[in-house]
């Protein structure tokens, strides 16, 4: 079964472009689109989509606030937000407000791809650049000072392989990134997810929201 998107941008160009990329995905069902905020919630309500492909510079209300909305009448639907935005401020509050992928415009259309594959599967994405972000935050914030503790449970190593996973990197990347084989760096991933009771990548962004390592 495909997966089912709402597309919401103010321009229509800009809608009709993602059309015709999306249309080409077996796996994915373009079910309406919206140029504001209110529309968007509307067909929100009437559609109940899969994901919803969200704009942040809507035109009558922030595309954060209409995440938070969106959660709160369809808490299935997943978010990916994508924007020209690419500063902390807007990246962290999006994903406070329940988005669970965020692509700048300027990306290549395999990474809004592989992002819509990921919000489908109930997993994160992040574009490199700012997974960057949240990986500092996570290790430099004050959340990240009180959180210390949870870290201080992970070798040099096991920190190094933490922040390459946050940033999106795979197996084979890591692997080739620090010299190690494929499978030293499933064991190290192994021995993270289990000191800091995680058990996806996406848990690993939910748990620095939830410890406050992120800052609004």
């Amino acid at each position: 079964m495909p997966t089912r998107l709402l597309l919401v941008d103010d321009h229509a160009v800009v809608r009709s472009g993602l059309r015709m990329l999306l249309e080409n995905e077996s796996d994915m069902e373009i079910i309406g689109e919206a140029g504001s905020a209110a529309e968007a919630l509307q067909a929100v309500e009437r559609l109940q989509p899969d994901i919803v492909l969200l704009d942040i510079g809507l035109p009558d209300i922030s595309g954060i606030e209409v995440a938070r909305q969106v959660k709160q009448r369809s808490p299935a639907t997943a978010i990916v937000a994508l924007t020209i935005h690419e500063d902390e401020e807007y990246f962290f509050k999006m994903l406070e407000a329940g988005a669970v992928g965020y692509v700048p415009k300027r990306a290549a259309p395999e990474e809004l791809i592989q992002a819509i594959h990921a919000a489908a599967s109930g997993e994160v994405y992040l574009y490199p650049s700012l997974a960057k972000l949240l990986v500092k935050d996570f290790l430099t914030s004050e959340g990240g000072a009180r959180s210390a503790r949870a870290l201080d449970g992970l070798t040099d190593r096991e920190q190094e392989v933490l922040a390459l996973l946050a940033e999106g990197e795979g197996n084979p990347e890591i692997a080739d990134r620090l010299g190690i084989s494929p499978k030293t760096v499933s064991r190290h991933r192994e021995n993270i997810m289990r000191k800091l009771n995680l058990h996806s990548r996406s848990e690993l962004v939910k748990y620095a929201i939830r410890k406050g390592i992120i800052q609004a």
